[in-house]
């Protein structure tokens, strides 16, 4: 069985504003899936150098994805959201 390492940025915030984003590379040191009421979710286990850990879904620990669901995002489009009558 061939292995290959895998880096995700290290999503960590370094202030108390959340604007600094520590950013180094943290390696992935375990994958898996977990199940959810909307299917099948891949996870992972990541630690940077600077020794932050994270376990959690994929596509919520890289910076792309976060900073799209920060801003009204998610994985697939813009969220949708219901208007007055």
């Amino acid at each position: 069985m061939e292995s290959q390492l895998m880096f995700l940025d290290c999503p960590a915030y370094l202030d108390k504003q959340n604007l600094v984003r520590c950013g180094l590379p943290a390696e992935v040191r375990c994958r898996f899936i977990v199940r959810s009421t909307s299917g099948p979710l891949e996870c992972a286990m990541i630690r940077c150098p600077a020794g932050h850990s994270f376990n959690g879904p994929i596509e919520f620990l890289s910076l792309e994805s976060a900073a799209r669901a920060a801003h009204g995002h998610g994985a697939t489009g813009p969220t949708s959201q219901r208007t007055p009558a």
